[in-house]
């Protein structure tokens, strides 16, 4: 699975933004929530030490005698308030709407939220001993500044971080997107090329940041470029030197038979004359199986060819056979252009015709046809032969394989070619069966 930089680019920004914003959060915290909880608890603490001292134990019954001159003095009324209870709960002086706070035997004072008048307060409960007993003092904060205040302060800054730096990373996200523009604009390019274009691309049109990817793609480039023509080379010079020597071995081969000092060997002449013959269309099959291959056609020269033409000039080549196989060889073939190389066309739609004409038997029909077919360019060969069984069509297509009970001695490379003809320009290859349900037709759609 391959990453993605914006991806990564939004991950490693937003996981330092994050611990960045709880450490602004605990920062604020502990400047601003911390300290009024702090004092606040500090006054809570006083008030109950304050209340304590001026608990008075009057006929076996404890009330706060807040006119006692006694230290530390009572806080200022309205900051505080507060209740005496017993340790059944019962109310014994102070504010009665004050809930009592259940404690256990192992704690002397208890923190806690209490609802007053629909407030939520910080109070302080503190247990002590008196010698009417166990008297708890619970005493409620109700200053301005409280802790749930404080607390809906911060929350309220936190949540307000959190939406800055959602915004954050949503523009952040925009702005990668659109830094990455030039990138995209330079995968566009590259996948809209065909194999076939090897153009270097234009530096200056890049950022600097992906020109050095670039000039190392425009090397590439080169080099491919180089390997290509070098093989055109070859290709086109082994071409010479094996056609050269066969044909001339043909001619002499040919001369040969007719001499009358060859007669008594007449027959083995023959023999070796059709071989001769089956060793040059095997050799010019490979040749067109190698320049067919897309890597030795990246520079192949691509021009307007007219199909027609095309048509018409492969079936003169076949004619002279196919009359003397007593097979009627048609065309039917209708003006429409396409680009590519037209050697490589001629040598898809020699080896189609070829085929058809060796599998028709004497009496049959052979049609060569191009046009349009579903708005797009065709080529197609149509026989009277035995026809191509639906389990064989796509084994058809492998090289050096031939059909069981195939006539003569080929090599079964022809739809071999005829495939990768059609693969280096996009074209379908279809094998089906003639218009009356016998035969074969083979229709090549280019795109």
């Amino acid at each position: 699975m391959t990453s993605s930089i914006s991806r990564q680019l939004i991950f490693w920004l937003a996981v330092p933004l994050i611990l960045l914003a709880l450490c602004g959060a605990l920062v604020h915290y502990f400047n601003s929530v911390a300290p009024r909880v702090l004092d606040s608890d500090r006054r809570l603490k006083q008030a109950a030490n304050a209340l304590m001292a001026h608990v008075q134990i009057r006929n076996g019954q404890a009330t706060i005698d807040i006119s006692a001159p006694v230290s530390p003095p009572l806080p200022a009324p309205g900051s505080v308030t507060y209740a005496l209870r017993d340790n059944q709960g019962r109310l014994l002086d102070g504010d009665p709407q004050l809930p009592a706070v259940a404690m256990n035997n192992s704690t002397s004072q208890l923190f806690a939220m209490t609802q007053v008048d629909n407030r939520s307060l910080r109070s302080l409960t503190t247990r002590f001993d008196t010698r009417v007993g166990v008297i708890n003092i619970t005493v409620a904060d109700t200053g301005p500044v409280t802790e749930p205040a404080a607390r809906l302060g911060f929350m309220s800054t936190l949540l307000w971080d959190f939406v800055q730096l959602d915004i954050t990373l949503v523009l952040v996200w925009v702005g990668i997107q659109l830094g990455l523009r030039p990138v995209k604009k330079l995968r566009n390019e590259i996948a809209a090329r065909s194999p076939l274009d090897l153009r270097p691309i234009v530096e200056s049109s890049v950022p600097r940041e992906i020109a050095p990817v670039v000039v190392t793609l425009n090397r590439l480039f080169g080099m491919l470029r180089t390997a290509v023509q070098s093989q055109q080379k070859f290709i086109a010079n082994t071409a010479h030197q094996l056609r050269t020597p066969i044909t001339g071995m043909q001619a002499q081969l040919d001369v040969l038979v007719g001499e009358p000092a060859a007669q008594p060997i007449r027959s083995r002449l023959l023999i070796l004359q059709e071989g001769a013959r089956q060793l040059a269309h095997s050799a010019n099959q490979l040749l067109s199986l190698a320049r067919a291959d897309p890597g030795a056609n990246m520079a192949a020269k691509n021009q307007a060819v007219d199909l027609k033409a095309i048509v018409n000039e492969v079936a003169a080549k076949f004619f002279d056979r196919a009359l003397q196989a007593n097979i009627d060889l048609g065309v039917e073939a209708q003006h429409v252009t396409i680009h590519a190389d037209p050697s490589l066309l001629d040598d898809l739609l020699c080896n189609l015709v070829d085929n058809a004409l060796k599998y028709t038997p004497a009496g049959g029909s052979v049609t060569a046809s191009a046009g349009v077919h579903k708005g797009k360019p065709f080529l197609a060969v149509e026989d009277t032969g035995p026809g191509i069984a639906q389990s064989e069509r796509q084994r058809v297509r492998q090289r050096f394989y031939r059909l069981p009970n195939s006539p003569g001695h080929g090599s079964g490379l022809g739809l071999a070619i005829v495939d990768e003809i059609a693969l280096l320009y996009g074209a379908s290859l279809t094998i089906g069966t003639g218009v009356e349900g016998a035969g074969t037709k083979v229709l090549v759609v280019f795109s």
